[in-house]
């Protein structure tokens, strides 16, 4: 099973209305890509309509914390942040070791910027629970973001110990394993976070990187082909595609691929450095 950082599991056996609503927040890039922070959003599950609806349920069962968990889920996929804590905080109130709301609150404490409360509440349920995969992720992207690379990878290793299939924990450790120049093992985490997420743009977008830092252009050229056809928005793609292209001659082709990356992303170095020498 795929567990990614809001989990909606309980034991409380709630009507299939919450269930389908019970989506996940992922965390992972700054990016809204399928391994993102604010992934896939779907504006649908935040609608008023859907809120409603979990919120009759609550009035059936008001002590049911797992029905509060689900709500708060829908309302952070809505970013309605403030609404999603005080959920969290009444599913955890009734039920002081419900891990999967910790978990699910670090998330909104990370999205709203209050580490400190996301690192607590990730350690929270991990010490409820040790065997319990997202909270590891959640924090070990947490400590990586944060520049505590030795936590961010011991944390990320815990969670492939206990053979998580989330596609997070393999992209966070290549993230990592790339930053130290490690690129054949960034190389093998990022495959395999491509195929247990193989519409995901970021791990082919990080794949390329780290075949370029080996010079393998034919192979890096094709990830950020990829990336790009995935997620037309994805800048870095574009940039180093760009680069490729540069370096391959092709200038023309090279100056429309930096063009739109500058255009996504306006303070992206390698596409204004781009640019700057194709253009000039």
């Amino acid at each position: 099973m795929n567990r990614n950082a809001v989990d909606t599991t309980g034991r409380s056996g709630l009507a299939a209305c919450m269930m389908i609503a019970a989506l996940a927040l992922a965390g992972c890039e700054t990016t809204t890509g399928p391994l993102g922070e604010v992934a896939g959003i779907d504006a649908a599950q935040g609608s008023s309509e859907n809120i409603s609806s979990l919120s009759a349920v609550i009035q059936r069962s008001p002590n049911d914390p797992e029905a509060y968990n689900v709500r708060g889920t829908a309302l952070g996929r809505g970013g309605r942040y403030k609404e999603a804590l005080e959920d969290f905080d009444t599913a955890i109130r009734l039920n002081p070791n419900f891990y999967q709301a910790y978990a699910n609150r670090a998330l909104i404490h990370r999205l709203t910027g209050n580490q400190q409360a996301a690192l607590q509440d990730y350690t929270r349920a991990i010490q409820i629970n040790p065997s319990y995969d997202a909270a590891y992720i959640g924090r070990g992207n947490l400590y990586r973001l944060a520049g505590r690379a030795d936590e961010a990878l011991r944390d990320l290793q815990q969670a492939i110990q206990l053979d998580t299939t989330d596609p997070r924990a393999y992209h966070n450790r290549g993230l990592l394993y790339q930053a130290r120049g490690q690129h054949d093992f960034a190389i093998e985490d990022f495959a395999t976070a491509i195929s247990l997420a193989p519409n995901s743009a970021e791990p082919y977008n990080g794949r390329g990187l780290s075949y370029l830092a080996r010079n393998d252009e034919e192979n890096a050229l094709a990830d950020f082909n990829t990336a790009i056809k995935l997620d037309k928005t994805n800048a870095e793609a574009w940039a180093y595609q760009g680069l490729i292209l540069e370096r391959r001659g092709d200038k023309a082709r090279a100056i429309r691929s930096y063009g739109e990356a500058a255009r996504l992303d306006p303070n992206l170095k390698a596409a204004k450095d781009g640019l700057s020498r194709t253009r000039g």
